[in-house]
């Protein structure tokens, strides 16, 4: 049961900081460097450079600017393209050192796990956030951006301690992912010809994707008359 345990465990933390990393890569290395560096986590060893001072004062800078700028509608959708380049091999190389020193091939295969996991929920997320920014109000979009902040200090403390329970939440965001990122796809594909439609002018009359609720925040232009 101990070895059981073990791998729960090493699963829990290795695709625990995968997905924080697909959200919010910065408050993940703090949560991690912090509790390393305050002796309440034991990290392995190869993701013990978090506790670094430098690698905290960056994350601890790039977090604030990522907490004002994820708050801010529009601005947080470039600020999620531009880290597509970075969330995701983040998280595949963090995922990777928390397995500790093992098999390479062991290693390997979850960092493309780890990869995967992180790509899928900064999809998830990227896309979501499209879909919120078509409302003209930002409170709906200030309260996503905590609430992921949240949700990935919480959802690490829960694989540090309770890595069942984690491993259990984890697979039902799979699932949900998986059933959630071909609506989103539909709906970013529909936000785009909208904007295309307003900015050159024609009539933005397209009806959202069946099953995709948008807020009505995009106006519709008229149709211009052909008789003249």
């Amino acid at each position: 049961m101990e070895q059981y345990d073990h791998i729960i465990s090493v699963i829990a933390l290795s695709m625990g900081v995968a997905w924080a990393s697909g959200i919010n890569l910065y408050a993940a290395i703090l949560v991690l460097g912090l509790l390393g560096a305050s002796g309440n986590l034991v990290l392995p060893a190869d993701l013990q450079i978090l506790m670094n001072p430098m690698v905290l004062f960056a994350a601890g800078a790039m977090y604030l600017v990522e907490f004002f700028a994820d708050k801010v509608p529009g601005v947080d959708n470039s600020w999620d393209a531009l880290h597509t380049f970075i969330r995701i091999p983040a998280g595949a190389a963090m995922a990777a050192a928390a397995v500790g020193d093992v098999d390479p091939a062991v290693s390997l295969a979850v960092a493309i796990a780890g990869g995967g996991l992180a790509a899928g929920v900064h999809a998830t997320k990227a896309g979501s956030r499209v879909l919120i920014n078509v409302s003209p109000e930002p409170f709906t979009n200030w309260v996503a951006s905590l609430s992921e902040d949240a949700l990935v200090i919480a959802g690490l403390l829960t694989a540090l301690h309770y890595p069942w329970v984690f491993v259990v939440f984890l697979l039902l965001c799979i699932v949900m992912m998986i059933w959630l990122l071909p609506k989103l796809w539909r709906g970013v594909k529909w936000v785009i010809s909208r904007l295309k439609d307003l900015c050159s002018g024609r009539g933005g009359g397209m009806s959202p994707p069946p099953g995709l609720k948008i807020p009505k925040a995009l106006p519709d232009f008229p149709q211009e008359s052909s008789d003249k």
